[in-house]
Protein backbone atom coordinates (compact mmCIF):
# COMPACT_ATOMS: atom_id res chain seq x y z
CA UNK A 1 0.00 0.00 0.00
CA UNK A 2 1.48 3.31 -1.08
CA UNK A 3 1.32 6.33 1.15
CA UNK A 4 0.54 9.57 -0.58
CA UNK A 5 3.67 11.62 -1.15
CA UNK A 6 2.35 14.65 0.78
CA UNK A 7 2.08 12.59 3.99
CA UNK A 8 5.69 11.53 3.61
CA UNK A 9 6.79 15.12 3.00
CA UNK A 10 4.81 16.43 5.98
CA UNK A 11 6.24 13.72 8.22
CA UNK A 12 9.77 14.53 7.09
CA UNK A 13 9.23 18.25 7.63
CA UNK A 14 7.90 17.70 11.14
CA UNK A 15 10.83 15.49 12.04
CA UNK A 16 13.36 17.95 10.69
CA UNK A 17 11.89 20.99 12.40
CA UNK A 18 11.73 19.16 15.71
CA UNK A 19 15.42 18.28 15.55
CA UNK A 20 16.98 21.35 14.00
CA UNK A 21 18.49 24.33 15.73
CA UNK A 22 17.93 27.88 14.59
CA UNK A 23 20.87 29.13 12.53
CA UNK A 24 21.81 31.80 15.06
CA UNK A 25 22.83 29.04 17.48
CA UNK A 26 24.73 27.05 14.88
CA UNK A 27 26.85 29.77 13.29
CA UNK A 28 28.83 32.30 15.28
CA UNK A 29 27.68 35.88 15.05
CA UNK A 30 30.08 38.42 13.59
CA UNK A 31 27.97 41.42 14.49
CA UNK A 32 28.06 43.19 17.81
CA UNK A 33 25.66 41.77 20.39
CA UNK A 34 22.39 43.57 20.48
CA UNK A 35 21.18 45.22 23.63
CA UNK A 36 18.19 43.60 25.27
CA UNK A 37 14.90 45.13 24.29
CA UNK A 38 13.16 46.99 27.05
CA UNK A 39 10.14 45.22 28.35
CA UNK A 40 6.85 46.99 28.47
CA UNK A 41 5.94 45.87 31.94
CA UNK A 42 2.60 47.17 33.06
CA UNK A 43 2.73 48.56 36.55
CA UNK A 44 0.02 47.14 38.75
CA UNK A 45 -1.83 49.93 40.43
CA UNK A 46 -2.51 49.34 44.09
CA UNK A 47 -6.21 49.28 44.80
CA UNK A 48 -7.13 50.39 48.30
CA UNK A 49 -9.43 48.04 50.15
CA UNK A 50 -13.11 48.66 50.67
CA UNK A 51 -14.25 48.47 54.30
CA UNK A 52 -15.72 45.00 53.68
CA UNK A 53 -12.52 43.72 52.08
CA UNK A 54 -10.41 45.30 54.78
CA UNK A 55 -12.37 43.46 57.49
CA UNK A 56 -11.96 40.11 55.70
CA UNK A 57 -8.28 40.79 55.08
CA UNK A 58 -7.73 41.68 58.74
CA UNK A 59 -9.22 38.35 59.86
CA UNK A 60 -6.98 36.45 57.45
CA UNK A 61 -3.93 38.49 58.46
CA UNK A 62 -4.56 37.67 62.14
CA UNK A 63 -4.86 33.95 61.33
CA UNK A 64 -1.61 34.01 59.35
CA UNK A 65 0.14 35.93 62.15
CA UNK A 66 -1.01 33.37 64.74
CA UNK A 67 0.22 30.51 62.54
CA UNK A 68 3.73 32.01 62.40
CA UNK A 69 4.03 31.56 66.15
CA UNK A 70 3.60 27.81 65.69
CA UNK A 71 6.57 27.54 63.31
CA UNK A 72 9.91 27.36 65.17
CA UNK A 73 11.82 28.30 61.99
CA UNK A 74 9.89 31.55 61.48
CA UNK A 75 11.87 34.62 62.50
CA UNK A 76 9.92 37.80 63.13
CA UNK A 77 10.50 40.65 60.70
CA UNK A 78 11.81 43.83 62.24
CA UNK A 79 9.11 46.29 61.27
CA UNK A 80 10.05 49.12 63.59
CA UNK A 81 8.67 52.22 61.91
CA UNK A 82 5.10 53.04 60.92
CA UNK A 83 6.31 53.27 57.31
CA UNK A 84 7.72 49.73 57.40
CA UNK A 85 4.54 48.40 58.97
CA UNK A 86 2.39 50.17 56.37
CA UNK A 87 4.60 48.83 53.56
CA UNK A 88 4.29 45.27 54.87
CA UNK A 89 0.53 45.49 55.39
CA UNK A 90 0.07 46.92 51.89
CA UNK A 91 2.24 44.13 50.45
CA UNK A 92 0.22 41.48 52.28
CA UNK A 93 -3.05 43.04 51.16
CA UNK A 94 -1.92 43.04 47.53
CA UNK A 95 -1.13 39.32 47.88
CA UNK A 96 -4.41 38.53 49.61
CA UNK A 97 -6.42 40.51 47.04
CA UNK A 98 -4.54 38.78 44.18
CA UNK A 99 -3.11 42.04 42.92
CA UNK A 100 0.28 40.29 42.92
CA UNK A 101 1.37 36.67 42.79
CA UNK A 102 3.08 34.75 45.57
CA UNK A 103 6.34 34.97 43.61
CA UNK A 104 6.00 38.76 43.34
CA UNK A 105 5.21 38.99 47.05
CA UNK A 106 8.31 36.98 47.95
CA UNK A 107 10.51 38.94 45.53
CA UNK A 108 9.37 42.32 46.86
CA UNK A 109 9.80 41.18 50.44
CA UNK A 110 13.24 39.67 49.94
CA UNK A 111 14.35 42.79 48.06
CA UNK A 112 13.73 44.79 51.22
CA UNK A 113 14.58 42.07 53.78
CA UNK A 114 17.09 39.73 52.08
CA UNK A 115 17.61 37.53 55.14
CA UNK A 116 13.92 36.64 55.41
CA UNK A 117 13.15 34.55 52.33
CA UNK A 118 11.78 31.75 54.51
CA UNK A 119 9.40 34.12 56.25
CA UNK A 120 8.05 35.67 53.04
CA UNK A 121 7.62 32.22 51.52
CA UNK A 122 5.84 31.05 54.66
CA UNK A 123 3.47 34.02 54.62
CA UNK A 124 2.77 33.66 50.89
CA UNK A 125 1.87 30.01 51.36
CA UNK A 126 -0.09 30.63 54.56
CA UNK A 127 -2.38 33.10 52.81
CA UNK A 128 -3.43 30.23 50.54
CA UNK A 129 -4.68 28.29 53.58
CA UNK A 130 -6.96 30.97 55.04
Amino acid sequence: MKRPIYLTLISAAVMLTGCSNPMEYVTPSTSAPSTPKSRNVARIRYETPTPEKEAKFHQTMIAVAKSTKLDPNYKKLSLNTPEEKAWFQKLMYRLWDRQITRAQFIAEGVAKYPDHKYEFTYIANAFQNY
